[in-house]
């Protein structure tokens, strides 16, 4: 997240990060709180060890998560809207990751209430 939300203000403005040895790119984008609606039932998919698609508007990157094994993420970000570039990197999250992401929603969610 850049910059907090404006007071009753419904965007937040972010930046995706991807990095590995041999690339590097980051992607602007503002998430709605309907994006973070959509996170939510994300991460449930995940939980159930199920393939997810995430930001699928066609107005900002989209991603792309599928459980490998245990253990083994592979995440892929395409920026359709923009340079059309798409980057596919295996992630090894940690134990307990979803968890995690679930209460850094929450914590944005908090933002978006006051």
């Amino acid at each position: 997240m850049l910059a907090r939300p404006a007071p009753g203000g419904d965007v937040l403005d972010c930046e995706f990060v991807v990095e590995t040895e041999t690339v590097r790119g980051s992607f602007p984008v503002y998430v709605t709180s309907d994006d973070l609606d959509d996170w939510e039932e994300a991460l449930g998919a995940l939980a159930g060890n199920r393939f997810v698609s995430w930001l699928n508007s066609g107005r900002t990157v989209q991603f792309k998560i599928k459980p490998v094994s245990p253990g083994v993420i592979a995440v892929s970000v395409h920026d359709g809207p923009s340079s059309q570039v798409t980057v596919r990197v295996p992630l090894f999250p940690a134990t307990g990751w979803i968890d995690d992401q679930r209460a850094r929603l929450e914590r944005v969610r908090r933002l978006f209430s006051g």
